[in-house]
């Protein structure tokens, strides 16, 4: 009885969590691994090669990345948020200063100093559900 009513009370909550839209994360965020910050590297530098979390490398003289390339970048970074929450989710806290509601360290440095950053923005509207 107990179990029936905890997953009674759940549903709605998770009915509430607004599903990450892969057209968005395509087309507004995706982009964002390869700007060029000053006094940082790329996240595709570091991230196309050698760490926990992977995006796609390019193929060869693309300047982005065809869509059966994006829908892995789509599934590994869906392991680094939580849907409807930008500061629960790693993508957006990892390379967030502390001083901002980040996380203390980041190999690659930290790429934003405020929430209020267009990038970090962007990352967390789709966090919350926007679609295009």
């Amino acid at each position: 009885m107990a179990a029936a009513l905890a997953a009674a009370f759940a549903f709605p909550a998770a009915c509430q969590t607004p599903p990450l839209d892969f057209e968005f994360f395509r087309t507004r965020v995706q982009p964002v691994f390869l700007l060029k910050r000053p006094g940082h590297a790329r996240c595709y530098v570091c991230h196309s090669t050698g760490t926990t979390f992977r995006i796609e490398r390019l193929s060869p003289g693309a300047a982005s990345w065809n869509d059966e390339q994006s829908r892995r970048n789509f599934d590994s970074v869906l392991r680094l948020v939580v849907p409807g929450d930008p500061l629960a989710s790693r993508l957006l806290t990892h390379p967030l200063a502390p001083e901002a509601g980040g996380d203390p360290f980041h190999s690659g440095g930290k790429h934003w100093d405020s929430q209020l950053d267009p990038e970090w923005q962007t990352l967390a509207a789709w966090v919350r559900g926007r679609k295009p």
